[in-house]
């Protein structure tokens, strides 16, 4: 048995291949099914199963393409209620690929239909645990209130996961290797390891605050206390997972390009993906600033945090070199298909964003309206400006009312990252020019 962990970084999403007497399995795969398949090539195998712990919320799957494209069989939980062509793979069902037996754990508390796949060869047990179990942590159970085919409230998902801990794993060796859907940084948990993306059900017992000793109440008061936002796409994701995701290239391959756009034709969103001070120099009038200027930025998460899984958007790139690639990552959390065309912008002055003085700023701060975009659980800890009014960047645009414009506005998160998307979103919104992004000068006010 010879396994194999893809990691997509912006959304800490780990998938993996599973080869064995020249078949290969996969479990719970990203969009893009290419680096599977070549894999499968590099070590002569033939993809013959794809097992899906659960519907995801965070990534679109490829399990229906890869089913199309390869025959491959697909599994999943019959509690899952799943549109795609698939056998229900649940507590007692077994599966034999190659020499490599794969058998499945009703897993229920992220989500009610969530299974564990326990692949055994010889001496080794290895346990894909999708966001039931994490190196560190649990997954989050209050993501199936109002999205899924099944829906559970979050006090009985918790307790459902109070009941996995404590019972399913528990004839399974230590030596068991722990295979999660998702690292630290995922918003499927709150408080996954940094420092390893695999780790042991023998480690995990003794190092996870999920197996201690504890009362139910008590598990499910800490499962349920703090844990991250829920981004505007998590619902919408679900449902695309269950039915199953339209072909990525067919899907990608009706989306327009259009060069040196100086207007857009209607009054659609535009989500502008260039670095920030690109931006701000010259940018169409009404954009949003949504970088995906590095890998790891985060775009995937705040692009499906800002805006609706029924809102269409224009695309507007640094480069034509970059446009296959943006469209990728959009497509990750199945908003390609919103996207009405992507641009990149002609040479033509167009919008100017105002010139900020931060030394005037720090000098004068009570002339200005403060805006700090953290999320909840960062404003909690401390502010760094007593009167600044909070909003979390995935209300923003909602809640945009309840910001004075009698004065200045400046907006700050922690790193400068997400001020660039919120102060853009403002100068859209209330449609005035002095609104300021701190960006990363919001270090020296900490």
């Amino acid at each position: 048995m010879k396994i194999k962990q893809f990691e997509y970084k912006p959304l800490s999403h780990y998938s993996y291949a599973i080869i064995s007497d020249g078949k290969m399995a996969l479990v719970d795969p990203e969009r893009n099914p290419i680096q599977y398949y070549k894999y499968a090539e590099e070590n002569d195998a033939k993809i013959v199963a794809v097992f899906e712990t659960h519907p995801h919320a965070d990534f679109v799957s490829s399990h229906l393409q890869i089913h199309n494209e390869t025959g491959a069989t697909l599994y999943c939980s019959a509690k899952t209620g799943a549109d795609y062509p698939h056998k229900a793979f649940d507590d007692g069902d077994a599966v034999s690929i190659g020499n490599t037996i794969f058998k499945a754990i009703n897993t229920p508390g992220h989500s009610p239909d969530s299974v564990t796949i326990v692949a055994t060869e010889e001496n080794k047990t290895a346990l894909f645990t999708g966001d039931t179990l994490f190196v560190g942590d649990v997954g989050r159970p209050d993501l199936r209130e109002k999205a899924g085919h099944m829906k559970a409230k979050r006090e009985e998902l918790a307790s459902m996961m109070y009941h996995t801990i404590q019972n399913k794993f528990t004839d399974l060796p230590d030596n068991a290797y722990v295979y999660p859907a998702h690292g630290a940084g995922s918003l499927c948990g709150k408080g996954m390891s940094a420092d390893a993306s695999s780790s042991t059900l023998g480690n995990e017992r003794v190092g996870n605050w999920a197996f201690k000793n504890q009362t139910e109440a008590q598990f499910v008061n800490h499962l349920l206390d703090s844990q991250p936002f829920i981004p505007h796409y998590f619902g919408y994701n679900v449902d695309i997972n269950k039915n199953g995701a339209e072909n990525l290239r067919a899907s990608l391959g009706k989306i327009e390009f259009r060069i040196g756009e100086n207007r857009t034709e209607n009054d659609a969103l535009i989500v502008d993906i260039r670095d920030e001070a690109a931006f701000k120099k010259n940018h169409l009038p009404g954009s949003i600033n949504i970088m995906a200027v590095s890998e790891t930025a985060k775009f995937e998460t705040w692009l499906g945090s800002i805006v609706q899984p029924d809102e269409k958007f224009h695309l507007v790139v640094d480069s034509v070199e970059n446009a296959e690639e943006i469209l990728h990552r959009t497509a990750k959390i199945g908003y390609e298909s919103n996207v009405l065309a992507v641009l990149t912008i002609g040479s033509n002055k167009q919008e100017e964003s105002s010139h900020f003085n931060v030394e005037e700023f720090r000098d004068n701060t009570e002339k200005y309206t403060i805006v700090d975009i953290r999320n909840d659980s960062e404003v909690s800890e401390g502010k760094f400006f007593n009167d600044a009014i909070t909003i979390p960047l995935h209300q923003l645009r909602e809640n945009v009312d309840e910001i004075p414009t009698n004065k200045p506005i400046v907006v700050h998160c922690a790193g400068g990252y997400r001020s660039a998307a919120g102060a853009s979103i403002l100068e859209k919104e209330l449609k005035i020019k002095n609104v300021f992004d701190l960006s990363d000068d919001v270090e020296d006010f900490k």
